[in-house]
């Protein structure tokens, strides 16, 4: 098996990985009464990152050597996602998911960042076909990400506006008050 196909079947494994943990968590807050937004979203998201691997299976050349900067940049990107993850704990989901009540996650990450993994997600699609040499795949899917997390974000952050009107402002800061709870 080559390098470019080990790193591939690694990649789907943690795809895979974090959609049942996605999943059981949805199933967990929808019981809860949360409520989903932004449904029709997903299967967009779905068919991205599903279309990014199989592109990357199906034009790069499997004996295509690794840039291996590139691709330690891939694996040092991780800590960020499972920081992110790990905040959010039984929150975390790929869906957007928001739980009427529930304080929103003003620790880990998110004393920094608003999205954090949409920051790593970026990096991956971006960084990934490049430690390839596949610059088309890596324009071509970045900018397609972009607009879907731009449609994205905009619902996300309208589903939690009524959420916000009960809670401070959210301002990056490493001081903030920690909560247990998290954002959609």
């Amino acid at each position: 098996m080559t390098t470019l196909y080990i790193v591939l079947a690694l990649v789907v494994l943690q795809r895979i990985a974090e959609l049942l943990y996605s999943a059981r968590n949805t199933r967990r807050l929808l019981t809860r009464g949360g409520i989903e937004i932004g449904a029709g979203q997903y299967p967009f998201f779905l068919l991205l990152h599903a279309a990014w691997l199989a592109s990357m299976i199906v034009f790069i050349p499997p004996t295509t050597p690794p840039n291996w900067s590139l691709l330690a940049l891939y694996v040092l990107v991780q800590p960020l996602r499972i920081w992110s993850i790990a905040s959010l704990g039984p929150y975390w989901t790929t869906r957007i998911i928001t739980v009427p009540g529930e304080p929103l996650v003003r620790h880990g990450p998110y004393r920094f960042f608003r999205h954090p993994n949409y920051i790593v997600v970026c990096t991956e699609i971006g960084v990934l076909p490049l430690a390839f040499g596949a610059v088309e795949i890596a324009i071509v899917f970045s900018i397609l990400n972009a607009a879907l997390l731009s449609w994205r974000i905009r619902v996300e952050e309208r589903a939690l506006l009524s959420r916000q009107s009960q809670q401070p402002p959210f301002v990056p800061n490493a001081n903030a008050p920690e909560s247990k709870s998290a954002p959609p």
